[in-house]
């Protein structure tokens, strides 16, 4: 009891990801092989993935798309986020939830000890285990109901004369 859900255990560890110097058009062809609407954007530094930027498929769409640029000469580092919002392994769930409302994001990469890429938290990953814990809460609730009537089965009412 008591302990608390942390990023680590509900974050995806595969992630797409790709490099600043992709072309927007290679970025929308990982996004479509992978089934994905987001890439994170890394960079090799010391054989370690680094976190610079997220690319989703909104970013290619506005950026890109609406106003008619041609996504075969743009390249991601044109178009990325680069104002990041990142959580730890250790960060508790809620925290992150809270931080995701206050950034208006629904992906956010979490990074290791030196800021290297480990995973991706999705908003979609928090509602499943959000919807997993309401469950849990709906049995407990049907469990107290048979519970009670285990206890004291129904009987026919007194009626006074």
């Amino acid at each position: 009891m008591g302990e608390r859900l942390t990023v680590g255990e509900v974050c995806t560890r595969s992630v797409t990801l790709a490099f600043g110097s992709t072309t927007l058009a290679g970025a929308a062809a990982l996004m479509r092989e992978n089934h994905v609407g987001s890439l994170v954007v890394v960079q090799e530094t010391s054989g370690l993935r680094m976190v610079v930027g997220m690319l989703t498929d909104r970013d290619v769409v506005t950026a890109v798309i609406a106003p008619g640029l041609d996504a075969q000469v743009l390249r991601v580092e044109d178009v990325m986020s680069t104002d990041l919002l990142t959580a730890r392994e250790d960060d508790s769930l809620i925290d992150l939830m809270q931080a995701m409302r206050r950034k208006g994001v629904r992906r956010v990469p979490v990074v290791g000890p030196q800021g290297e890429l480990v995973g991706l938290v999705a908003l979609d990953d928090v509602l499943e285990i959000l919807s997993q814990e309401l469950a849990l809460l709906v049995d407990t609730i049907r469990a107290g109901t048979r519970r009670e009537r285990q206890l004291r089965p129904s009987e026919p009412a007194i009626l006074s004369a």
